[in-house]
């Protein structure tokens, strides 16, 4: 696929995603998804998945692979999504949430990886990034404090803070849930600055790469 049918792509798909939550989502096992890279383009897609309430891990699975699309702005889904898609086929207990690293909503297109995963799938999905994309002010200094993320104004996503007294991530809906949802989800999963989900689906991947 170039570029351009990449974005394409993107644009066509892009209608599908749906940001509000279902009423009956009950949320029990919650998947963490990550892509690790070696020097010489390998990957491993790590799917962690987790006990929502106890935080224990009870599957996983991971690709081992190599890049197939280049790093590109905007369009991180078509290097991560295949790989990761690969890896959820894999797991024995199905997840209720995916939690992405990396965005959804917050996107020039307004369709990041969590969006696109969430839709292929038809799974609710999160996205939680490191870095903004877009505007915002710094949350209070209490967990569960958050502000709005806003580009172009729109707001896209949160700034949450999951711990005192250090930085806030980016929570940004992905699919078939809304943003205070969204953002709950993400809280109860973290022990430290992020979900226990992305820690752990980065410890595997990199393991696995090693």
């Amino acid at each position: 696929m170039t570029p351009e049918e990449a974005v394409a792509e993107q644009e066509r798909l892009r209608p599908l995603v749906r940001t509000t939550t279902d009423p009956e989502l009950v949320v029990r096992h919650v998947a963490g998804l990550d892509v690790s890279y070696a020097d010489d383009d390998r990957l491993a897609a790590a799917v962690v998945v987790l006990d929502a309430a106890t935080l224990e891990t009870v599957d996983s699975a991971v690709f081992l692979g190599k890049a197939e699309f280049p790093y590109l702005p905007g369009l991180f889904a078509f290097r991560e999504l295949p790989p990761l898609l690969v890896a959820l086929d894999r797991l024995a207990v199905p997840p209720d949430l995916l939690v992405c690293d990396g965005q959804g909503l917050a996107h020039p297109r307004r369709f990041g990886l969590a969006c696109h995963l969430g839709v292929v799938t038809d799974l609710p999905s999160v996205g939680v990034a490191k870095t903004p994309m877009g505007r915002f002010d710094q949350p209070a200094d209490e967990r569960g404090a958050t502000t709005d993320l806003v580009e172009d104004g729109e707001v896209v996503g949160r700034a949450l803070r999951t711990r005192v007294g250090v930085k806030p991530v980016f929570v940004s809906v992905g699919h078939r849930v809304d943003l205070d949802r969204a953002c709950a989800e993400v809280l109860r999963l973290c022990v430290t600055r992020l979900p226990e989900t992305t820690r752990r689906a980065d410890a595997l991947g990199r393991a696995q790469l090693r």
